[in-house]
């Protein structure tokens, strides 16, 4: 028997519900918010849900653990001067100084900016984010150190060139303020000699070199780039990929819900102090809390949505030079990553003191398309948590499962190319309402992630 073909989308849709949490937060450390059917909602944003789900099946295959084991995964940092230095001191033996200044050289020269030099905690991490394959660091080494005279040459006179240009810029800026207080004054040997050095050009990087680099930093066989993509502009000839994944902002289906929880910390050195105390005076000074604050924390169920575009994804494992039958295979590894990573991955923030990370969900349905399917008109009206007797709906999670089973078969009955309909609960109540509820035939109740997708 032949088996069906696989539509181009994979669609997920998950039901959770949270209790005191603070999973992101705005600058002014206050929950995130939208306002959708005219009530402000809670909102988890996509850039957080993605990070934990990339992050979560990067450490799992690092750890060899789950479908992408073995695979290659990508990191995303400013400090791949820094790492490729460290590289170089610790493989071959370089002076840490040395190792980083030719690091940092090579990179910039390559096209990628740095931080002011004059700030040390900048000046050796671009300026942007550049997500690129674990090994990237290690690949700039290894170039260095073996064509290490050739580089050693071109880094001493780009340093050089660097430093000349330098001290036009501030010989000009003198040159400046000098006219603007004697406007009338005659160029001076000075200014000229600004003019000239600011005309140095600096040396180019070897080709070798810079293609080297380049290739270290393209998304290669990373198979997360794949999935969630990347955007490089600094560098033109470096390849930008269109990720293959799709992600809404998680929201509440009901109103904001949201308190301000005052804490107080304890000063253990007080209290022992107090404890010990030989007279109520001596108690009496250290009396009361080390330190005491508020905080924002947020209840509530969330509607979340995610895509996987399979073509897409076939396509960025193909342009990173997989054969069409790897590319395949990766392709399915990764596509079973996703979707565990989508169910079990939550953003860490507050996870300590909220225990956020330990949440599972309410419901995940999961189906296949020929284009995407968004569910979140199905909850434009806030849910009412009232009562059923007077007109409510009940408490939240079981009525948002409600709401997007019902709008899922609606839509199924209008639309012929939804196919591998399933569903997946964590939740005893839940389970009870799909076996109450009139579920279509073609939507199969699964007990595992794994079984989400065929």
């Amino acid at each position: 028997m032949t088996e069906a073909p696989r539509s181009q989308f994979l669609s997920l849709h998950l039901i959770e519900t949270l209790a005191a949490v603070l999973p992101v937060r705005n600058e002014n450390a206050q929950p995130k918010t939208l306002v959708y059917g005219g009530v402000e909602r809670h909102m988890i944003t996509s850039q957080a849900r993605r990070r934990a789900e990339r992050v979560h099946a990067r450490n799992r295959a690092n750890a060899g653990r789950g479908a992408l084991k073995g695979r290659s995964m990508g990191v995303r940092t400013r400090e791949w001067a820094l790492l490729a230095g460290r590289e170089l001191e610790s493989a071959y033996g370089w002076e840490k100084e040395k190792a980083l200044a030719t690091t940092r050289a090579v990179m910039e020269a390559s096209g990628l900016k740095f931080g002011d030099p004059k700030k040390k905690t900048v000046a050796n991490l671009t300026k942007v984010l550049v997500f690129a394959p674990s090994d990237a660091a290690s690949r700039i080494a290894s170039h260095i150190a073996g064509h290490a005279a050739q580089v050693e040459e071109w880094r001493d006179a780009y340093l050089n060139a660097q430093a000349r240009a330098e001290a036009a810029k501030k010989a000009r800026r003198g040159a400046k303020k000098k006219a603007a207080s004697e406007p009338e004054a005659e160029e001076t040997e000075e200014t000229s000699a600004v003019e000239s050095a600011a005309s140095l050009s600096m040396p180019p990087l070897p080709r070798a070199t810079r293609d080297a680099v380049l290739l270290a930093l393209a998304p290669r066989d990373a198979v997360d780039i794949a999935l969630y993509g990347r955007f490089l502009a600094e560098i033109p000839d470096s390849p930008n990929v269109d990720g293959a994944v799709q992600t809404g902002h998680a929201f509440t289906v009901h109103e904001a819900e949201q308190i301000e929880d005052f804490y107080a910390a304890a000063d253990d050195a007080k209290l022992d102090r107090k404890r010990n105390a030989l007279s109520f005076l001596d108690a009496a000074d250290d009396a009361g809390a080390g330190m005491t604050g508020y905080q924002s924390l947020i209840s509530g169920t969330f509607y979340r949505h995610a895509v996987l575009d399979r073509t897409q994804l076939r396509t960025n494992l193909r342009a990173a030079g997989m054969e069409e039958q790897e590319a395949e295979t990766a392709a399915s590894e990764a596509e079973k990553e996703f979707v565990n990573a989508f169910v079990e991955a939550f953003p860490e923030a507050k996870k300590n003191s909220t225990a956020s990370t330990g949440s599972l969900p309410a419901l995940v349905l999961a189906f296949e398309g020929e284009r995407p399917y968004n569910y979140a008109s199905a909850y434009q009206r806030p849910v009412d948590e009232g009562s059923v007797s007077a007109g409510g709906e009940g408490p939240a999670g079981p009525a948002a499962v409600r709401r997007l089973l019902r709008h899922h078969t609606f839509v199924s009955r209008r639309r012929e190319d939804l196919r591998s309909q399933r569903v997946l609960t964590y939740d005893p109540e839940i389970n009870t309402l799909l076996e109450e509820l009139e579920l279509p035939e073609s939507l199969t109740v699964v007990e595992r992630t794994e079984d989400l997708t065929p």
